[in-house]
């Protein structure tokens, strides 16, 4: 069971590489701008419930990856990479973001986080450095999982901020996160 899982997650080597801005990077981009578009069209007229849980969906498949990549790293990877703990701004806007949605504490910052993950996985989907490192095959599992994590907390982010009921004050911002 192990070689087969081993297998089929492994970094894919030959063949085709997964560039910044090459065409692979163009498909994964262009798949994630339509989601992104098809989520909003589609929750545009929903009831506010529906629209929030039409964010909270994204953000609970992000964490699903997020926590199955623990899991299925050894069996990927023959390792734990200790990249993928929350040290990064991308990976903990996960962790703040779930906290955030459903802790009586973090209420009050939900919308900062949700702007925080927005624009750290956006920054990641554009430029996914760490996956061009490996060089491995555009349909290898450390790309999939990778930028399926990083579209998946974006999006959360654009329909958090679309359909939150909150207005975001650009100019006070900072004082939310300094008062307490």
């Amino acid at each position: 069971m192990y070689a087969l899982l081993h297998r089929l997650l492994s970094d894919q080597t030959g063949g085709a590489l997964f560039t910044c801005f090459g065409i692979w990077h163009g498909c994964y981009l262009l798949v994630a701008a339509v989601v992104t578009l098809l989520a909003v069209w589609w929750l545009r007229n929903q009831p506010s419930i529906t629209q929030t849980r039409g964010a909270h969906f994204f953000l609970h498949l992000a964490v699903g990856l997020y926590i199955a990549d623990f899991f299925l790293m050894p069996f990927a990877y023959e390792e734990i990479d200790v990249e993928k703990l929350p040290f990064h701004v991308c990976t903990a806007m996960c962790v703040m973001c779930f906290l955030s949605t459903h802790t009586p504490v973090g209420k009050a910052y939900r919308l900062q986080f949700a702007v925080l993950g927005l624009l750290s996985n956006l920054i990641y989907l554009i430029y996914p450095a760490g996956v061009m490192w490996y060089q491995v095959h555009p349909l290898s599992y450390r790309v999939l999982q990778t930028l399926l994590f990083h579209a998946s907390m974006a999006i959360y982010g654009i329909l958090t901020l679309l359909y939150d009921g909150e207005s975001l004050q650009w100019k006070t911002c900072y004082r939310a996160l300094s008062v307490t």
